[in-house]
């Protein structure tokens, strides 16, 4: 998709966040699940919406007009070093 749209001036580009602590996470789960929310990454929390918005900021931007996807796609990874467990 990429390679056809960037003749059109099309980027396509794509942010895997991990855990982020929003209004709705109390709704969404136990007050033990939520103690426990963002606790296997590497900061030990959840991130906050402002800490990731520079990046949607950043594709968004001039700044950013030779970031496109390879064959595959082009993921950003803003997971605070998230681990499996």
């Amino acid at each position: 998709m990429a390679k056809a749209l960037a003749k059109k001036q099309i980027r396509v580009n794509g942010v895997a966040p991990g855990p982020v602590w929003t209004p709705l996470i109390p709704s969404t789960m136990s007050k033990e699940k939520m103690k426990e929310f963002g606790k296997n990454t590497a900061f030990e929390r959840p991130a906050q919406p402002a800490e990731l918005a520079p990046i949607y900021v950043f594709l968004a931007s001039r700044n950013a007009t030779y970031v496109t996807a390879d064959v595959k796609a082009e993921i950003f990874g803003a997971t605070g070093g998230r681990t499996p467990f």
